[in-house]
């Protein structure tokens, strides 16, 4: 007899509050509906209520994961209402800040990924890695989260010598090359438990509009990096990494090859910074009557804002659309036909963040 079954919204294999509720008969899904909302904080409108820099410090705040990236969006977003062009040297930094967001968010869900298939020792493998992007992190803004890199027209922060960071990067691609992306693609305790689980085929992948790794590793080849560079992405070259299976082996290996990329990005782009100033204006610049639509690669997937201006002294609005809001929903076919046990890491797989997706 068919039984429904709630996982969520609190659950111990979940990082934040959401639902999916599916209908098994005996161990295996039949269906699931995906719930959300229970973090829902007004970001958008809050945003309307605050002038432009105060809003860059409240974008920062839609995600902790991936807070760079919001807030670098955001100030794409006013740059192009008020026709700043960004110096070189402040776009090889916020592609740098950027990418080791990257690693920081793929390092964290790997971990919380190893965990949820209790393999706990590579859950501290992975995690000791990730110290180790969070140190740099640290050693360049300042701050493990929030990292307060972002102003319109530019950076606040520079890179005073960015040899002394190169040790971090080959110590990081030594860990990933020895040691994570060899266990998570060859021992059999984690083979077993993600090859050929929650598959999510090409036609599916387009149907369900999924973005980032998730696309990604079912064969649909986007990336906004690639489709439509920004920053010092076509300065430095950049190769997406696709794979066909659609299963959760697939999804790992997509990420943890993403963050090789990373690694090389940011090695490049440490090497080749370029000389100029850090901000295209001193002080707040007036920002217009206008309107803009920016799209950024963030750690889960396309990010998209849509910022309009009145020239007044806040935005008039802001609209967010996050990856994980188009990500989520996926999980509903990924689950179909699946045992039950394997729920939890198929939802996990998606790399879900509630904080964007709920705003």
């Amino acid at each position: 007899m068919p039984y429904s079954f709630p996982l969520g919204p609190y659950h111990p294999a979940l990082e934040e509050p959401f639902k999916v509720k599916v209908q098994c008969k005996g161990e295996v899904i039949e269906s699931a509906t995906v719930e959300v909302g229970f973090s829902y904080r007004g970001i958008e409108l809050l945003a309307q209520k605050r002038n432009w820099v105060e809003v860059i410090t409240l974008i920062e705040r839609v995600c902790g994961i991936c807070s760079n990236t919001h807030a670098m969006t955001f100030c794409m977003a006013a740059e192009t209402i008020a026709g700043i062009e960004l110096p070189k040297r402040a776009a090889h930094i916020r592609t740098i800040i950027a990418e080791l967001e990257r690693l920081h968010s793929h390092l964290l869900w790997a971990g919380v990924g190893a965990e949820d298939i209790g393999f706990h020792s590579l859950f501290m493998e992975v995690f000791t890695l990730r110290e180790r992007v969070m140190d740099t992190l640290e050693a360049i803004s300042g701050n493990r989260v929030n990292y307060g890199m972002n102003c319109i027209g530019g950076v606040l922060r520079d890179i005073s010598d960015p040899a002394a960071h190169l040790p971090a990067l080959d110590a990081l691609a030594k860990g990933l090359g020895e040691v994570v992306i060899p266990t998570f693609t060859q021992n059999p305790t984690a083979l077993a438990r993600t090859r050929g689980v929650g598959r999510l085929s090409r036609e599916q992948a387009v149907e369900w509009a999924v973005v980032g790794p998730v696309a990604r590793a079912s064969g649909f080849d986007i990336d906004v990096r690639k489709d439509q560079p920004y920053l010092s992405y076509a300065d430095l070259g950049f190769e997406s990494v696709v794979r066909p299976e659609g299963d959760v082996l697939a999804r790992v290996v997509v990420r943890a090859l993403e963050m090789m990329e990373s690694v090389r990005l940011i090695r490049e782009a440490l090497l080749s910074l370029p000389p100029g100033p850090l901000r295209a204006t001193q002080g707040l610049p007036e920002i217009p009557a206008g309107e803009a639509t920016i799209r950024t690669e963030a750690p889960r997937g396309e990010a998209f804002y849509y910022v309009a201006s009145e020239g007044g002294a806040s935005p008039a609005r802001v609209k967010i659309r996050t990856p994980s809001f188009v990500n989520i929903p996926a999980i509903e076919p990924m689950v179909m036909g699946q045992p039950l046990a394997d729920l939890s890491i198929i939802q996990a797989s998606v790399d879900p963040c509630i904080s964007c997706t709920d705003r």
